[in-house]
């Protein structure tokens, strides 16, 4: 009796304490998905707090525009987008892409043209940025050319303006004539003081200029429209060149990313068709109509291309003419070959007895292009072609010097690799 009625005793109390055991368990596991719903609240709040704080800092579309209007509405600037940006408000700045304070960039639209607006408001003073004040460098004034500036003086002006930055060239009379035709936004056959003050801010971002330069051949995004320095450009929808962007690409092993990136490429007869657009590119700076320009930062990130497969320069300002890298070099003190480079990938050699940098570029447009394209286009080539497309990109990406050094092998390399390219994708749509 006794054995049976401590046997009927335990399992009241094993119960008990297996049912402690559980409301702790329950307990335990209640308090740490607690303790990680704060955790996720606090750093949720606080990944909000910086986001917002670097848009507040980045994106200042609003001062943009106040400040454009204010002076497009006192008679000091005018444009062919004034109008819609401050009275019919047509105009209209959305997304924000801006990384400088300083040059603002949004996407945007214009009645029913989609593109990308660029404004430059002026440096941030280091009081917005809680640090000691210093003086505030402000946007343009736009206060030239000044008032009773002639048609004549303002034409000799924007040539010499363009003789500094393209050198002595044959067509700059004609290449002014043309600026001076952007300049009438409202198509009245003249310009008036307020166009020629925008004009003249404009043709001080050497990325107008330059673009200017090379949206004769499409090889850039066009010009839509500006008021004062806020202008417009068409919208490139597939940029850059590779992929996508990705946010943690600089993580990325290079052969990861190279193959992450090679998965969103169009098919291969498209990417010929783009890679033409590149080698045309490199041809029309080649001794072009306004002369001999080097693409300082030949690297895929800087182009994009439209729906139709058609290629464009997504930053002019990667393109340099000539006679200012020629300048630059000259200037340039240096005891070792590392020293001689203008923006990320022109070089040119030392002169050690001198302590100067050489004019010459190490490598012509045409080397660096090749080695862009080598991977881009070799993925899913033809079996047939395979073999002597690689044979030509690697002689191309071979050659050396300036192309001015090399006229003859520098035609002779871009005019066969345009012909091999050229043969397979004559026939098909993508033409």
């Amino acid at each position: 009796m006794y054995v049976i009625c401590s046997r009927t005793g335990l399992f009241p109390r094993a119960w008990v304490k297996k049912s402690f055991y559980f409301q702790a368990r329950v307990s335990f596991v209640r308090v740490k998905y607690l303790f990680l719903t704060w955790l996720t609240v606090l750093v949720g709040s606080w990944v909000l707090y910086v986001q917002y704080s670097a848009y507040t800092e980045l994106c200042r579309g609003h001062q943009c525009r106040t400040a454009i209007c204010d002076k497009y509405k006192k008679g000091i600037i005018d444009g062919p987008a004034c109008s819609s940006l401050c009275d019919k408000e047509t105009f209209y700045l959305s997304r924000c892409l801006s990384s400088l304070p300083s040059e603002q960039v949004y996407a945007g639209s214009w009645g029913d043209r989609q593109g990308i607006i660029r404004c430059h408001v002026g440096q941030v003073g280091h009081d917005e940025m809680g640090e000691e004040p210093e003086p505030r460098r402000e946007a343009p004034v736009f206060d030239t050319p000044t008032r009773g500036t002639s048609v004549e003086k303002f034409r000799e002006m924007v040539f010499n303006h363009l003789k500094s930055k393209l050198g002595e060239q044959n067509n700059l009379v004609g290449l002014v004539s043309v600026i001076l035709s952007v300049a009438d936004g409202n198509r009245d056959g003249k310009v008036s003081l307020p166009e020629a003050r925008s004009m003249w801010a404009l043709l001080h971002m050497d990325q107008v200029l330059l673009g200017l330069l090379l949206q004769e051949r499409g090889h850039t995004p066009r010009l839509l429209g500006y008021c004062g320095d806020l202008y417009m450009t068409e919208r490139i929808p597939h940029s850059p060149l590779y992929g996508f962007s990705w946010p943690l690409a600089s993580w990325m092993p290079a052969g990861l990313r190279l193959t992450m990136d090679q998965w969103f490429t169009p098919t291969w007869p498209r990417k010929a068709k783009i890679s033409m657009g590149l080698l045309e590119l490199v041809e029309d700076i080649f001794h072009g109509t306004y002369g001999s320009f080097l693409i300082c930062d030949l690297a895929a990130a800087r182009f994009g291309y439209t729906d139709g497969h058609e290629l464009r320069l997504t930053d002019p300002r990667t393109v340099v003419p000539e006679s200012q890298f020629q300048r630059s070099m000259r200037a340039l003190r240096c005891d070792s070959d590392a020293d001689c480079v203008y923006g990320t990938d022109c070089r040119t050699t030392c002169d050690t007895a001198s302590k100067r940098c050489r004019e010459e570029p190490v490598r012509p447009n045409l080397a660096k292009a090749c080695g862009v394209l080598k991977d881009y286009l070799l993925k899913g080539a033809p079996s047939a072609l395979r073999e002597e497309l690689e044979r030509q990109l690697h002689a191309c990406m071979a050659l050396k010097g300036s192309a001015g050094q090399m006229n003859m092998e520098h035609s002779l390399l871009l005019n066969n690799l345009k012909a091999l390219l050229w043969r397979q994708i004559s026939h098909t749509k993508d033409s």
